[in-house]
């Protein structure tokens, strides 16, 4: 996979603990960063997949109202 470059500022602080967390953790800043970026896509995605599946909890009889609860027919399973 090819990588990008990115320029970001921080304020020092910022900067500080994040040079200080990679270090604690044995990694890069590049390491660490692209690290912290996967975390936040897998919170993203579960709570993504957590909203739908409350969405569909909550709309399922007006699904069922509308399209029909036959899914037996379709091939679907409870």
């Amino acid at each position: 996979m090819s990588k990008k470059q990115l320029n970001v500022r921080v304020d020092a602080t910022t900067a500080e603990i994040a040079r200080t967390r990679a270090e604690q953790e044995g990694i890069s800043m590049n390491q660490y960063i692209e690290k912290l970026v996967q975390q936040d896509m897998g919170e993203t995605g579960r709570a993504f997949v957590e909203a739908a599946a409350q969405f569909m909890k909550e709309y399922e009889a007006v699904f069922l109202a509308e399209f029909g609860g036959d899914r037996e027919a379709t091939g679907q399973r409870r």
